[in-house]
């Protein structure tokens, strides 16, 4: 079983920030911005090129409902997935970065100082 589904289970404490039937978000335990939330459905896929609409609209509506609850709705935020090795994913179950809570610099964020961004 993967770390994500450990957390949906309730196997791992996760810091948890939203949740519903379908969606859990928690925050991220290495944080490269002053907000920086994961959301992943509860539901295994792995990555990005397996996910079904369903899952995304369903998934677009609960980050829309989070970046509102974190407050950064009007002042924006970055969405992000990565997919696959050579796209930076480390954890094989489908998952978004929500970043924000400040003006994010356009680098590679896997390499940025969180202190950069207090």
């Amino acid at each position: 079983m993967c770390l994500f589904c450990k957390i949906v289970n309730n196997e791992i404490a996760a810091n948890i920030e939203l949740e519903n039937d379908d969606f859990i978000a928690f925050h991220d335990i290495n944080p490269k911005a002053p907000v920086h939330i994961l959301a992943i459905p509860k539901l295994h896929v792995e990555s990005f090129n397996e996910v079904s609409p369903d899952v995304m609209s369903g998934m677009s509506a609960f980050i829309q409902e989070l970046t509102k609850r974190l407050g950064i709705d009007k002042s924006g935020y970055r969405v992000i997935t990565n997919v696959g090795e050579n796209g930076g994913q480390e954890v094989k179950h489908l998952h978004w970065h929500i970043l924000g809570g400040s003006k994010l610099k356009w680098d590679h964020f896997c390499d940025a100082d969180p202190k950069d961004f207090f």
